[in-house]
């Protein structure tokens, strides 16, 4: 997908935020295994934390991190510019969100895309335009975003071309989209697909996310919330 591989053991990311790290630092996504890995071996070496990719200094504050993402900004980098425009759009200030995701796609963030089509839908700092979301849709679904790629079956089956939807929808859950697999089968439900291309997609659905798997990942997602609920406690 348009997330790619954890930059150190080279397994597919998650589709779940859940499931990774974004560091402030270098903008590198770390998955769950790989970020308790070292969180380990910093605790039983008493060591400082730091950045699994750049080695940096990991922030200890909220105030650290977003200094963090300021000075990633600055240096045009096109996650932490994103992350800018979310941070503005919590806060209500969709024209900022606006103005950091349009930087953020001439800078090549396919997610910047996707975000861009949630505005154009809701009218929020911008005025509602529909082109304009199947648009950034479409460039966000080309770059590998499922989410998009859902939206854009969506889109397309209140738009009454339905042949195009379910192809849509098929694509994203072939990808590992969870909530387009449901909405697959209830296209074979409904008979508007053959049972023979549901199991088809939850074959490649199941095959998409068994990818981002490894032999120690369930026992990392366990040992990952230990680790957070000590570190809550003072106790790390």
């Amino acid at each position: 997908t348009h997330l790619g591989d954890c930059p150190i053991c080279y397994l597919p990311l998650q589709l779940d935020p859940c499931g990774f790290t974004k560091m402030s630092c270098c903008s590198k996504l770390i998955c769950n295994v790989c970020n308790l890995s070292n969180l380990i071996r910093e605790s039983e070496g008493s060591l400082e934390h730091r950045c699994e990719f750049c080695r940096q200094p990991t922030p200890d504050t909220e105030e650290e991190f977003d200094k963090d993402t300021i000075k990633r900004v600055e240096a045009n980098d096109p996650v932490a510019t994103c992350d800018l425009g979310l941070m503005r759009h919590k806060e209500g200030d969709y024209t900022g969100a606006f103005e950091y995701w349009s930087k953020a796609t001439r800078l090549g963030d396919v997610t910047a895309q996707f975000n861009l089509s949630c505005l154009y839908r809701e009218g929020k700092g911008v005025d509602k335009d529909e082109k304009k979301e199947i648009h950034h849709l479409e460039k966000a679904a080309i770059g590998g975003d499922p989410n998009a790629r859902h939206n854009l079956g969506c889109v397309e089956g209140n738009n009454g071309r339905t042949e195009r939807a379910i192809q849509h929808i098929i694509i994203a859950a072939n990808m590992g989209h969870d909530g387009s697999l449901e909405t697959v089968e209830k296209f074979c439900a409904q008979g508007m697909i053959s049972k023979d291309v549901f199991d088809k997609a939850l074959r490649t659905h199941q095959a998409a996310v068994d990818a981002t798997k490894s032999p120690q990942s369930e026992e990392a997602e366990v040992l990952m919330k230990k680790f957070e609920a000590a570190k809550a406690a003072g106790q790390i």
